[in-house]
């Protein structure tokens, strides 16, 4: 998008005048949008192309109150990422406010006056990144104009300092709580008005701080909800008091697209505080954001209504899930693996690869699997709903809630605007709150009691018996070498269930935005290529997951170039840096990728030049080469995915009982320019962590239809001990760069650079996740 001629409008309705906000109680109100012309002209990437853009109405973003309060009004999901305070910090920075004398206030659902809110894809800081700031920028704009006009002197003898105004030659000051209102009536400067502060003038956007790798390099500014979180008075879906609740839980299908034929609830009814039944349509095949249907149990309490549910008896039909109901894991995947040796549809082609590998001197191929898994986020799904008067108010924890807004009002037959949503903190996500079907139940049990709110609640059976689970996934490889070990032919098959067939009949093919997850833009620079796409059918619902299908695709690739090396001869650094080739840039459109994240493909290209640097600074960090002892060794794996890219060295040792030990991670990150580094650390913290749950033990199974994990005692999650003894961030330095997501690049390459790890020390090769006893024999 161009930076020249773009015009920010910062205004009221009318587009002149600053309005009274929030409730009419605030002396300024602040927001940025687009000339709505050129935001229609130039909505093919990014911001303007997602629903609602970045703004619709401007006047939402920044209050001042008279007694120099100031109030940012956050319109993403909260959900450990710490999106409310790096937005926050954004505005505070860019408008000079003092820390101390910020607040925030989240928005609730409203995509016409907030934008577009759906919290997923790692797009939050680079979409909004640009527009807090500029709506901030403004305000001191303003601030600084109705000053010089309260003393009469020129605009450029003030500046804004700490909340405050200064006239430079008199030093005579005003505080924002004192200029607020006086600057309510000025005309909106346009956005070719605007000065953005320099890098020099910043006192938070960019700066580091917290502990960076053990040392605190400053404590300054506090996370906006983290003292509120560890000391309990953070509020999450589940602590929204209401009066008068009451609290329903669900017996849903076993099986996939099963129906209810009868059920009995006589002992249920009995159960103390047990108020009522009542069953919940479901919506079939596919599912969608609907709820799968079932028994409701409404009691004055969640744990009568969990006993409650207990003791009811249920008969499903599982004649409308047809092959679902015999879907059992074990043979699914032996299915899909068959199936991987024969040619699927071509996704991307260059060069002879069967010559290619006629010709080669060696061959070498595999066959890696990644298995469902479950978001599992530490809060199960909880909403709370009350319906009255024909409108309804929801409070849940949702990542998307436009999508709550409108799957609520389809399923109580109102219009979108009689429905309410309010966002609370998301006690975790990874893409499960993405998806609102709990809105929709609790929105469906509360229309049964008018006037009455309802806590509608998940236990973690529920939660992971009844996921959108991450797509299963086998993909198989095949690569030719000349007699020095280069790569002559390259040949990858991936087949996953779609997450489309959630939304249509099941297309058995992987999407355009699924391929694009690091298939089809794989970089290596080898003669002869050819991905293709088997069929994999769906039998279950199939979800986003964190990262999505980068996982597999990470998990094969870096695998299989690890296997390459070795039967090369050669050390797999070097090797991967050969394949990446020299540093260029490659366009989506040239390897079949017409999504790359929503993304302008001319602003982000795949720059193998970065690559290739994360590489180099990890492995450099990690002392890669170095003499480990036996028992011992390092991995490295790569990749690029939303717009960024991630390096991570393992060093591992695995003792005599099988047992892995992860010494120190080192991981190097790209990312373009950085906003808040202290919450970049922590996702890639955090990544790391989580990655490690999905190489070792995290797995769902089916056998029959049915989920055969139930809690954390069988769906297994890494412990402390599971994580590494030290963790290394080092982000790279690429400040002219575009930005990059942060919440999901660093995962797809934890799990490949763990086993090649886990290789070095053992000489085992691992190709079926999660490891698990794989190394106890």
């Amino acid at each position: 998008m161009s930076r020249s001629d773009d015009k920010l409008l910062l205004a009221n309705v009318s587009r002149r005048r600053f309005l009274m906000g929030l409730a009419g109680g605030s002396a300024l109100v602040l927001a940025a949008r687009w000339d709505m012309p050129l935001a229609n002209e130039k909505a093919q990437f990014g911001a303007g192309a997602m629903p609602g853009g970045w703004v619709d109405d401007p006047n939402v973003f920044i209050h001042i109150d008279s007694d120099g309060t100031v109030t940012v009004v956050n319109n993403r999901s909260e959900m450990g990422q710490g999106i409310r305070t790096s937005l926050v910090l954004l505005a505070a920075d860019e408008l000079g406010a003092d820390w101390d004398r910020v607040k925030v206030r989240q928005a609730e659902a409203n995509q016409e006056k907030y934008g577009n809110q759906n919290t997923d894809g790692s797009r939050s800081m680079r979409h909004w990144y640009d527009p807090m700031r500029r709506a901030a920028a403004a305000a001191r704009l303003m601030l600084e104009q109705a000053a010089a006009n309260q003393w009469s002197v020129p605009l450029h003898e003030v500046r804004t300092d700490i909340h405050k105004v200064i006239h430079i030659p008199s030093g005579k000051e005003l505080g924002f709580g004192e200029l607020a209102k006086a600057a309510r009536g000025l005309d909106v400067p346009g956005r070719n008005d605007l000065v953005l502060k320099t890098a020099d003038e910043l006192r938070f956007i960019g700066r580091e701080s917290g502990y960076i790798n053990g040392k605190l390099e400053s404590a300054y500014p506090k996370a906006i909800d983290g003292e509120d979180i560890v000391t309990g008075k953070a509020i999450f879906g589940a602590d929204v008091e209401v009066e008068n609740p009451l609290y329903a839980v669900i017996a849903r299908p076993p099986v996939y697209g099963s129906k209810l034929e009868s059920y009995d609830d006589s002992e249920t009814l009995k159960v103390p505080g047990v108020q009522k039944t009542l069953e919940i349509e479901g919506t079939g095949q596919p599912a969608g954001f609907s709820p799968l249907g079932g028994v409701a149990v409404v009691a004055t309490n969640t744990w009568a209504a969990i006993e409650g549910r207990r003791k009811l008896k249920i008969q499903w039909d599982n004649g409308p899930a047809g092959d679902n109901a015999s879907y059992t894991s074990e043979s699914y995947r032996k299915a899909l693996e068959e199936r991987a040796q024969s040619p699927g549809r071509v996704i991307r082609e260059n060069g002879d690869v069967e010559g290619a590998l006629k010709q080669a001197g060696k061959t070498v191929s595999a066959t890696y699997y990644m298995p469902h898994m479950a978001q599992s986020p530490m809060e199960p799904m909880v909403a709370t709903v009350v319906v009255k008067n024909g409108e309804a108010e929801v409070w849940a924890p949702v990542q998307n809630p436009r999508a709550t807004r409108d799957t609520v009002a389809g399923r109580l037959g109102m219009d979108r605007e009689k429905v309410r949503v309010n966002v609370t903190l998301l006690g975790g996500g990874f893409g499960r709150k993405s998806k609102p079907d709990y809105a929709a139940e609790a929105a469906s049990v509360a229309q049964a009691f008018e006037g009455r709110p309802v806590r509608l609640q998940w236990t973690r059976e529920d939660d992971i018996h009844h996921a959108y689970f991450h797509a299963v996934s086998v993909d198989h490889l095949e690569a030719g070498l000349d007699s020095d070990g280069n790569a002559l032919a390259w040949r990858h098959r991936t087949l996953s269930p779609s997450i489309g067939s959630l939304f249509a009949p099941d297309p058995e093919h992987k999407g355009e935005f699924e391929l694009g997850m690091g298939f089809n833009t794989m970089p290596f620079s080898i003669p002869a290529i050819r991905l293709e796409n088997p069929p994999a059918p769906a039998h279950v619902r199939i979800g986003w997951f964190r990262s999505v299908y980068n996982l597999p695709h990470a998990w094969a690739i870096q695998s299989f170039a690890h296997e390459v090396s070795v039967a090369a001869g050669r050390d797999h650094r070097d090797y991967v840096l050969e394949l990446l080739g020299p540093g260029r840039e490659i366009h989506n459109l040239t390897v079949g990728d017409g999504w790359n994240y929503g993304e302008d493909p001319d602003m982000h290209p795949i720059d193998t030049g970065r690559m290739r640097a994360v590489v180099e600074k990890a492995t450099a960090a990690a002392g890669w080469g170095k003499e480990l002892p036996e028992g011992r060794g390092m991995g490295l794996a790569f990749h690029h995915s939303f717009v960024s890219y991630t390096a991570i060295v393992f060093d591992v040792e695995v003792d005599d009982s099988g047992n892995v030990i992860i010494h120190r991670a080192d991981i190097a990150f790209d990312c373009g320019r950085q906003a808040n580094p202290e919450r970049i650390h922590s996702q890639l913290e955090g990544a790391c962590v989580m990655g490690i749950g999905v190489a070792l033990m995290s797995e769902v199974t089916f056998k029959h239809g049915v989920v055969q994990q139930d809690n954390f005692d069988t769906y297994l999650l890494p412990r402390m001990p599971d994580a590494p003894k030290e963790i290394h961030i080092h982000l790279m330095d690429r400040q002219d760069e575009p930005m990059g997501g942060v919440g999901e690049p660093g995962l797809p390459p934890v799990a490949p650079a763990l086993c090649n790890a886990i290789y070095a020390a053992t000489g085992k090769r691992i190709r079926r996740l999660p490891v698990g006893d794989q190394l106890k024999a």
